[in-house]
């Protein structure tokens, strides 16, 4: 039974993480910001069930490497960060505050605390350059951005390149995804969440980009993946990048994840569509797997409809369920699939 640390641990990856690995076995501690009250991190009571919760603030470099020394884990995953576009361009300063000198803060801390095996730094599909290539990305397309959150992102991810390369730093990787859906996600301006919030309030949902091709993955494959490639780090000594995205049949149109909820909802959906207030996104954005597929033997245990049913019972099947059971159950289900 292992100790794992997660930063960001109180965010919606995080908290599918910690449930992951509470079902596996291990032990797990975190370390974040406070949670808001609606997030699946508290509706789960997921604090009960860790061996250390803490509120610590990555951009406090003396504070992180204290709270990470004191908790002494086998394997870190860092998670934290100011994880959304739009946010990106009206807070840009905390922006790259928080993802580029928060992960140098991290990596500082690990390799200061001897108890750490190993490492995983988690950025995002966004860290790629659009070259309007067409096709999914690889890891070795080369990296940009041209919003706040995507920029911020790709440099923490050259800047994990760099630093797990030196030698003498803990053995370490870095994984690439985009965006997951799953019960309990209720960031602002993702598409599930925004679906929930107009079916609870019975406004209209605001649809900015119908046509954009996003790769829907639930966010249990998600973090499998992430802990693959952690295992992988710990015994085979994989390093690098990696990307976990879904399979090429999930990548389908706003539009039709629309299409699919609202048939669900039983008629109470409506849709309008706005406007994208000029702030730009990439109309494509898949990724190639080819290499976790090859070298870590993992794949989506979940299809098309089954994450995104995962998903809409967390919507309306949390009308009348608790979120903690919903979540539990499914991360059941996740682990008999084979």
């Amino acid at each position: 039974m292992a100790h794992y640390l997660i930063t960001g641990h109180t965010g919606f990856k995080g908290a599918w993480l910690t449930l992951l690995l509470k079902a596996r076995g291990h032990h797990v501690s975190g370390l974040a910001l406070d949670p808001p009250e609606e997030s699946l991190f508290v509706k789960a009571g997921l604090a009960d069930e860790l061996a250390h919760d803490y509120r610590v603030d990555i951009r406090n470099r003396d504070t992180t490497r204290e709270a990470i020394q004191k908790i002494s884990p086998d394997f870190v995953i860092h998670m934290a960060a100011q994880a959304l576009v739009r946010e990106g361009y009206r807070r840009p300063v905390e922006t790259y505050d928080t993802n580029v000198v928060g992960t140098m803060n991290v990596l500082l801390a690990t390799d200061a605390t001897d108890s750490v095996q190993a490492q995983l730094i988690v950025t995002t599909d966004k860290v790629y350059e659009d070259r309007g290539y067409g096709r999914p990305y690889v890891e070795t397309d080369p990296l940009g951005g041209k919003d706040p959150y995507s920029v911020s992102k790709a440099m923490a991810d050259l800047l994990a390149q760099e630093w797990l390369a030196r030698p003498g730093s803990k053995p370490g990787a870095i994984a690439r995804a985009g965006n997951v859906i799953g019960a309990g996600d209720y960031s602002v301006d993702r598409l599930i969440p925004d679906i929930g919030r107009a079916l609870g309030s019975g406004a209209a949902l605001e649809v900015r980009y119908p046509s954009a091709i996003r790769p829907w993955q639930h966010v249990l494959d998600c973090v499998n993946g992430y802990l693959a490639l952690l295992d992988s780090v710990g015994q085979q000594g994989a390093s690098g990048a990696w990307n976990f995205g879904p399979s090429p049949e999930n990548a389908v149109s706003v539009e039709e994840v629309v299409a699919f909820v609202s048939s669900r909802a039983s008629g109470r959906l409506e849709v309008a569509y706005g406007s994208d207030q000029g702030m730009a996104e990439d109309t494509m954005l898949t990724l190639d797997s080819s290499k976790a597929l090859e070298y870590l033997a993992w794949t989506n245990r979940l299809n098309f409809s089954t994450s995104l049913e995962f998903a809409v019972e967390g919507i309306i099947g949390g009308e009348s369920r608790p979120l903690r059971e919903i979540a539990v159950e499914q991360v059941s289900q996740f682990l008999n699939v084979s």
